[in-house]
């Protein structure tokens, strides 16, 4: 895969390495909302069918994206919080059950948890890295302590794909037989990963995977994607919207109150599905996604951050090795006594955009970044150590 950056909205001598912060937009996706703008304006060309018909085409999509033949499980929801409220509404609970995250988990997938434990006897337990391992052995490390946090009083893991700070890799298959064994849910945040990193339902079989689309789903802000499994067929919706209920494309009839919801995941939906500007910028997105594929993207990013990798290594800076960790999303261990405000003002005066998390820097590339990109990067470090 060459470099990209011809399809993307961006300007061209910045060195956007914040993938992980927002992501540009594709030419394509932004050209997609201008026409559903325009067709907003058009009402009277809508026709019914308008309503659905693309939805159901996005969720066929994503449904294939993710590696599922089921699209009835597919929901559009408008964040991760959204979705995960869905799960939270209707997770079962008893008497001293724990709910289980990782340290410093991006907050969408935790407040949802924390509630549960206010207004209930169930505890949420943080699996922290242990701290005497060395950065070599941190994915690992932290793998081994989750797996070990899982026993019979465990309702739930919520967890990320990958760390949103350190890019950080959890084995999803590994925890999910777990939680099977101990007849726990798992519940995914694939915000920092869905897009870039691949992702099987036939093989993780999660009971919930949601994901916004703003990152690496390459879609447009308040718009996200999510699927449930069979665990919540049946479940109660966070919200009570006409669209999700049978019979629901016949307007004449829509106060012929209808008590049937449509099938699987279709109640999770959030009301107005029908976003005439947002579903077809996701449509679009997704499209040059299948085209790519997240296996490429993967090794497009592996190979325009090796040389820059090396140098920094030489110099002492740490990086979780490749197979603990995405290559779409990773920290930098920053040196000590490193001044990170001056750090900080040099990239913005070089034009590089990454971020800072503690005494990280998380640098997310894609395939519109080159070598040249990173080795930039490299340099502006090496010469603030």
């Amino acid at each position: 895969m060459d470099c990209q950056k011809h399809l993307f909205s961006l300007e061209s001598e910045v060195t956007y390495l914040n993938m992980a912060y927002m992501s540009p937009l594709l030419k394509s996706v932004e050209t997609a909302g201008i026409h559903g703008l325009r067709a907003k304006n058009r009402p009277y060309d809508l026709a019914p069918t308008d309503f659905f018909e693309p939805v159901h085409q996005l969720k066929k999509t994503f449904a294939q994206f993710i590696h599922t033949t089921e699209s009835d499980r597919i929901a559009i929801v408008p964040s991760v919080s959204y979705g995960m409220a869905a799960v939270a509404r209707n997770l079962p609970l008893k008497a001293g059950g724990e709910i289980l995250v990782v340290e410093d988990q991006f907050p969408s997938n935790f407040y949802a948890w924390q509630r549960i434990a206010q207004d209930t006897d169930v505890r949420i337990r943080i699996v922290t890295p242990p701290a005497d391992v060395p950065l070599s052995k941190r994915g690992h490390a932290w793998n081994a302590a989750i797996l070990n946090r899982i026993h019979s009083d465990t309702l739930l893991v919520a967890l990320p794909h990958v760390h949103w700070s350190e890019g950080i890799l959890f084995d999803l298959p590994t925890i999910r037989q777990k939680t099977k064994e101990v007849g726990a849910w798992l519940a995914i945040d694939a915000t920092q990963s869905l897009g870039a990193y691949p992702f099987s339902v036939q093989d993780i079989q999660p009971d919930a995977l949601v994901a916004g689309a703003y990152k690496w789903l390459l879609g447009p802000y308040s718009f996200g994607m999510a699927y449930y499994g069979p665990a919540l067929d049946g479940g109660i919706p966070v919200e009570e919207n006409w669209m999700h209920r049978r019979n629901s494309a016949n307007f004449r009839e829509l106060t012929n109150y209808e008590d049937s919801y449509k099938g699987q995941a279709n109640r999770y939906c959030v009301g107005e599905t029908s976003n005439f500007i947002a579903v077809p910028m996701m449509q679009a997105a997704l499209d040059q996604l299948m085209a790519w594929g997240t296996e490429s993207i993967q090794a497009y990013c592996a190979n325009v951050t090796k040389e820059a990798f090396s140098t920094l290594e030489e110099k002492g800076f740490g990086i979780v090795p490749a197979d603990q960790r995405g290559a779409h999303l990773f920290g930098i261990k920053l040196l000590p006594g490193m001044d990170q405000a001056k750090l900080a003002e040099a990239c913005r005066r070089e034009r590089i955009y990454v971020s800072f998390r503690g005494s990280y820097i998380r640098v997310a590339p894609h395939c519109y970044n080159t070598p040249e990109d990173l080795q930039k990067l490299a340099s502006v470090l090496i010469a603030h150590r």
